[in-house]
C-alpha cells in the first residue's frame, strides 16, 4: 500500500493556492474535491456586489507579476486570453497625494517618470532612479529564478553556492528604507518607492531590500487590473479544474484533518463540522497554516503519536511575527469622484511612526497611510452609470492582547474619520461622507472570523528574514505524511501570484514523493516572460541569436587588469629605477 499511487486528494480552502493545487493535481489524474466555508470561492481574492449594483474586490485589487499567471496558464495548455480574461492597464500606476499637496504621478512612462523624479531630484535624481532600476531587475530576475521556482526542504540549501552565489546580489541583510537611501536623496523620493512594502504587510524599515521587485514589476511590466475583478482569474483556474473533474463543495467547514496508518501519522481525511467524514490519499491544506496547525490537525490530547509534534510546533508558529491586518471600507459613491485616479496612495507625514503603530504597537496609526482603490475608473462595470465604486484599505495592527477583537469598532470609526479627512484636505473635494450611499467594511475581527486568519493577519506570517526561504513552514506538513500546505503562510509567500507559484512546487513535490510523472514543463529554471517566449517561438531566425560580444564592460575591465599587471611586471624586471619612474609617471609626475 506504501508503494501504491495516490488516487483522491481534498483540498481544504478554495483560495488562490487551493483553486490552482487542485486543478493541477487533477491534470496529473488525482480524483481532487475542494472543501470550502464560504459560499464563494477564491478566498480574500474574491468579489461581492452591493445592492445597488455596484462590485468590490474583497482583497486584491491590482495585479503584479503578470507573467506568473501567464505561467499557469501556459501550464494548463492555454492562456489567459483563451479563458475569457482581460487585463486592463492602470495608467498611470498611481497617485501619490502628500500632506503639503504634492502629487507624484508613477507610471510606465520613462518620460514621465524623468520628469516627476527631476522635479524633486533634478537630473543626478533621474539618473540614480535608473540606477535603482537596474538594481532591482536584478531582485526581481534572481528571485523568479532562485526563490519563486524552487523549493526549501532543508536549511543545507541555503548554504549552495548555487544559490548563495546569486542571492547575495538580493541584499536580504538591508532593509528596502536603508537600500533605497542610496539612490534617493530627498525623504519625498524614500517613501514614493518603499510604500509598496504594505502589500507584503511590512514595515520598509524591516523588510528585506530584495522586495523592491514589486515597485519593478509595476514600473517595467505595469499594473493590470482583470475586466469584471480580479477573482475573474481564479474563477478561469476554476473552470479548467472543473473541466479536468475538480469537485466543489461550497458551505463545507472542516473540523479536523484525520490521521491513522499503522503508527498513527498518516493523513486519511478529514471529518466535517457536520460530521460526515471523507477519506482520500492525501490532504493538501489551503486553510491559513497557523490556524490549521492549532485548529485542524490532532492534538497531543487526541493523538499521542503526532499530537505533540503538532501542538509543540502550532505554540511556536503562534509566537511568530506577523503580517499586519487592515481596515478596508467598500463604498458606493451616488456620484463620480474625477478626482481621483485608479489607485491612489496617501502617505501619513510621520511615515515611520505609521509603520511603527502598526508594526510595533498593532493599532492604528494617529496619522495613517491609506491606499484608496477606485475600480470603476479603469472598468466600468464596477458601477452604474455615472457613480463610482470606492475600496479604501487601511494597514493596521493585527489583532493582539492589547488590541483584541472588542477594541476595533472604535479604531474602525476613528479610521473613517481620519481617511475622509485627509481625502478632503489633498484633494479639495468636500463632504465626501454624503455622497456615500452603502458601506461595508472588514476589520482584523471579520478577517479572522471570516477566512479563519490567525490574528486577522490579511497576508500570513511575516516575510521577515527568518520567515523566509527554508525558516518558513514546509509544504510538507510537519509530523503527518501525506499532508502538504499551499498559501501565503507557507513558502513561496503571500500574494496571488506568489501562492500561484506556490501551488505549482507544492504540486510538484506532491508528485515528486509519489513518483508520479508531473504533466507540465517542470521547475527548473526561469527563463522569462512567458508571452514573449511563445510569441519568439513561432519566429527565430540568425537575426535573433543572442550572443555575448567580446568587448563588454567585464571583458574590458578584466584587459585592463592583465595590462596594468603586465605593465607592473616590466617595470619591476628593469630595474628599481625604472620602476621608481613608471611609479612617477602613473602618478602623475610628468
Amino acid at each position: 500500500m506504501a508503494n501504491e499511487k495516490p488516487r483522491s486528494a481534498i483540498v481544504i480552502g478554495a483560495g488562490a493556492g487551493g483553486i490552482a493545487i487542485s486543478a493541477r493535481l487533477a491534470k496529473a489524474g488525482l480524483s481532487v474535491t475542494v472543501l470550502e466555508k464560504n459560499d464563494f470561492t477564491g478566498g480574500r481574492c474574491s468579489i461581492f456586489k452591493s445592492e445597488a449594483g455596484f462590485r468590490f474586490d474583497q482583497g486584491p485589487s491590482l495585479l503584479l507579476l503578470p507573467n506568473l499567471f501567464r505561467e499557469t496558464f501556459a501550464d494548463f495548455g492555454t492562456t489567459l486570453e483563451a479563458e475569457g480574461v482581460e487585463l486592463l492597464q492602470c495608467f498611470p500606476n498611481y497617485d501619490i497625494w502628500f500632506s503639503d499637496g504634492a502629487v507624484f504621478r508613477s507610471s510606465t512612462d520613462t518620460a514621465a517618470m524623468k520628469r516627476e523624479i527631476e522635479k524633486w531630484e533634478g537630473p543626478d535624481g533621474f539618473q540614480r532612479y535608473l540606477t535603482w532600476l537596474a538594481e532591482a531587475h536584478g531582485h526581481y530576475e534572481i528571485s523568479l529564478q532562485h526563490v519563486l521556482h524552487r523549493n526549501f526542504t532543508n536549511h543545507a540549501q541555503l548554504a549552495a553556492p548555487s544559490f548563495v552565489a546569486p542571492t547575495i546580489a538580493l541584499h536580504p541583510l538591508e532593509s528596502i528604507w536603508s537600500r533605497t537611501t542610496r539612490y534617493f536623496w530627498s525623504d519625498r523620493l524614500r517613501r514614493v518607492f518603499t510604500f509598496a512594502t504594505m502589500y507584503m504587510g511590512m514595515s520598509p524599515y524591516d523588510a528585506p531590500s530584495t522586495y523592491s521587485l514589486l515597485q519593478y514589476t509595476e514600473l517595467a511590466e505595469g499594473i493590470w487590473y482583470p475586466k469584471g475583478g480580479f477573482q475573474t482569474v481564479l474563477a478561469a483556474i476554476e473552470r479548467i479544474g472543473r473541466r479536468l473533474g475538480v469537485q466543489y463543495r461550497l458551505n463545507t467547514p472542516v473540523a479536523k484533518v484525520l490521521t491513522g496508518g499503522p503508527d498513527g501519522k498518516t493523513a486519511t481525511g478529514v471529518l466535517l463540522e457536520s460530521g460526515e467524514k471523507l477519506e482520500a490519499d492525501l490532504v493538501i491544506v489551503n486553510a491559513d497554516l497557523v490556524y490549521a496547525y492549532n485548529n485542524l490537525f490532532p492534538q497531543e490530547a487526541e493523538n499521542k503519536s503526532v499530537g505533540p509534534t503538532i501542538t509543540s510546533y502550532a505554540q511556536d508558529l503562534s509566537k511568530r511575527e506577523a503580517s499586519c491586518s487592515s481596515i478596508s471600507f467598500y463604498w458606493s459613491f451616488s456620484k463620480k469622484i474625477p478626482e481621483l485616479g485608479t489607485h491612489n496612495i496617501f502617505l501619513a507625514d510621520e511615515y515611520k511612526e505609521s509603520f511603527d503603530a502598526i508594526f510595533k504597537r498593532h493599532t492604528l496609526p494617529s496619522d495613517p497611510s491609506f491606499y484608496v482603490n477606485v475600480p470603476s475608473r479603469v472598468d466600468p462595470t464596477a458601477a452604474p452609470p455615472d457613480k463610482d465604486a470606492v475600496i479604501c484599505l487601511i494597514p493596521v495592527g493585527h489583532l493582539s492582547t492589547t488590541h483584541p477583537a472588542s477594541s476595533w469598532p472604535s479604531l474602525v470609526a476613528s479610521a473613517k474619520k481620519a481617511v475622509l479627512a485627509t481625502v478632503e484636505k489633498r484633494t479639495g473635494l468636500k463632504n465626501l461622507e454624503s455622497l456615500i450611499i452603502e458601506e461595508t467594511i472588514n476589520s482584523p475581527p471579520e478577517w479572522q472570523k471570516k477566512f479563519n486568519l490567525d490574528r486577522g493577519a490579511i497576508l500570513g506570517l511575516s516575510h521577515s528574514f527568518f520567515n523566509v526561504l527554508s525558516f518558513r513552514p514546509r509544504t510538507r506538513a510537519k509530523g503527518v505524511k501525506n499532508a502538504y500546505f499551499v498559501g501565503a503562510s507557507t513558502h513561496p509567500g503571500t500574494g496571488v501570484p506568489i501562492v500561484l507559484a506556490g501551488a505549482k512546487i507544492t504540486a510538484e513535490q506532491i508528485l515528486g514523493d509519489k513518483k508520479m510523472e508531473v504533466p507540465w514543463e517542470p521547475l527548473r529554471e526561469w527563463k522569462g516572460d512567458v508571452k514573449a517566449k511563445q510569441a519568439n517561438g513561432k519566429r527565430r531566425g540568425k537575426l535573433d541569436l543572442v550572443r555575448r560580444p567580446l568587448w563588454t564592460d567585464d571583458w574590458n575591465l578584466f584587459l585592463w587588469g592583465v595590462i596594468g599587471l603586465l605593465v607592473t611586471i616590466v617595470l619591476y624586471l628593469s630595474g628599481p629605477a625604472a620602476y621608481s619612474a613608471g611609479a612617477r609617471f602613473a602618478g602623475g609626475d610628468w
